[in-house]
């Protein structure tokens, strides 16, 4: 390989580094949510719970809690609903295309449950896909696919929604 071309080629990455650097960019570290500790009150068979407390303990400062008391903040799942729906029907009467629909209803309160800082929330999802008789195993696990990348939405946005909370401190 030329000389010319590794000295033009380790000028573009420094160039690309620097200019990364004096724009301000730096990769995103824990978020800061306005809260210390949090207590998740959901069914116990909840995946969507579980979840929220993976994404919680693993990107940011607060703690996970096992007992209200012992929490800043309590998160109640109130709801979890996952709903399917047909769109649509070919000539035939056949199902050719469902809606399914992910909703979460929540809200966010102080230890007592006196002081309600996001008052109850509902998010809702939907995905469309089509449906074929012969391959009915296989839109299945589509279907399930699409539950699970609506619950991980779902997370991702409660807990953005988690940060914009006015907490306040003890």
């Amino acid at each position: 390989m030329p000389l010319f071309i590794i000295h033009r080629s380790s000028f573009i990455v420094l160039t690309a580094a620097l200019l990364l650097t004096s724009c301000g960019f730096k990769l995103r570290g824990a978020a800061t949510l306005p809260f210390d500790s949090m207590y998740v009150q959901a069914a116990p068979s909840s995946q969507f719970a579980v979840q929220l407390k993976r994404a919680v303990a693993t990107g940011s400062q607060a703690r996970i809690t096992d007992k209200p008391d012992n929490a800043q903040v309590v998160l109640q799942i109130m709801n979890e609903v996952r709903e399917k729906q047909i769109l649509s029907l070919s000539g035939g009467g056949r199902v050719r295309e469902y809606q399914i629909r992910y909703r979460v209803s929540y809200r966010l309160t102080d230890s007592k449950g006196a002081t309600e800082y996001i008052p109850p929330t509902e998010i809702v999802l939907q995905r469309d896909f089509s449906f074929n008789d012969t391959e009915a195993l296989a839109k299945e696990s589509e279907e399930a696919l699409l539950f699970r990348d609506m619950q991980t939405d779902a997370v991702q946005q409660l807990v953005r929604r988690l940060h914009a909370a006015r907490v306040a401190t003890k």
